[in-house]
């Protein structure tokens, strides 16, 4: 592919269109973004297609604004104002108010609850819900319920995350205390079980929070791919259906895709 055509002159009123400006700073911050290293001006215009002095000229004013930086050598670089203004994009964005639109998706695809829990130190803290209607079963997993890693599926999701060793001191320090007869008790079933979530990508409750109900979990991870949340599809037992696994995983990607994780999916 031919390189884009680079201005012969600068163009007559250069600078007088806001629009046309921002554009072209967009095309240099562009380029700038595809190299790990510095880039000479006669690079940046000729990859973006400006003429050198229209470039030079807008990047003076992308490095007085911190945008961009240029060192002695004349290379410019990104300026550490676009990581400023990334991480207070990062801290505004809203967990639940970015997962609710897909928990929506999952919820008219199901007809079931979809929950939305955080982890809380030993616990998983329910924080958002679609509910269902179709059943007067009532379900654990309100906004603001608790309950124990352990028992439930978006806990064991967190449990895996943690490694053995912190598993066997979180079954120290808890004593593994069950929620229902079907909840698991010991180190070793615990073990067992959650191999089998590390090796599935998804988590299940089966009856352990609360009998009748049954849930599947898969984790949310933000940008820095830390798992941050666990989104579950919850149901009376008699309507479990596990098939829905790979659309919870599916939504569950989906999710941590709009809060920036580009790793990747299970």
């Amino acid at each position: 592919m031919s390189p884009p055509k680079t201005e012969t002159t600068p163009a007559a009123g250069e600078g007088k269109n806001p629009i046309q400006v921002i554009e072209r700073m967009m095309k240099l911050l562009d380029v700038l973004a595809q190299h790990a290293d510095p880039v000479p001006l006669k690079q940046l215009a000729l990859e973006t297609g400006l003429h050198p002095s229209t470039a030079h000229r807008i990047l003076g004013a992308m490095s007085q604004s911190g945008l961009v930086e240029r060192s002695d050598a004349g290379v410019y670089r990104l300026g550490i104002r676009l990581l400023e203004l990334g991480s207070l994009v990062k801290s505004r964005i809203s967990l639940r108010d970015t997962a609710m639109p897909y928990m929506l998706k999952l919820h008219a695809a199901t007809g079931e609850s979809v929950n939305l829990g955080i982890r809380a130190g030993d616990e998983i803290v329910y924080v958002e819900r679609t509910s269902s209607g179709r059943s007067s079963v009532r379900v654990v997993h309100i906004v603001g319920a608790r309950a124990p890693l352990h028992t439930t599926a978006t806990g064991k999701l967190f449990l895996v995350e943690d490694g053995l060793e912190q598993v066997r001191d979180y079954a120290r320090r808890t004593s593994l205390p069950p929620s229902t007869p079907a909840s698991i008790t010991t180190f070793a079933a615990l073990e067992k079980e959650l191999d089998r979530v590390r090796r599935h990508g998804v988590a299940f409750d089966l009856d352990e929070v609360e009998s009748g109900v049954r849930c599947i979990a898969a984790g949310i991870r933000d940008n820095n791919g830390e798992l941050i949340a666990g989104l579950s599809l919850s149901t009376p037992s008699e309507r479990f259906n596990p098939d829905w696994a790979p659309l919870v995983r599916e939504t569950a990607d989906e999710v941590s895709q709009a809060l920036g994780y580009s790793g990747a999916r299970h």
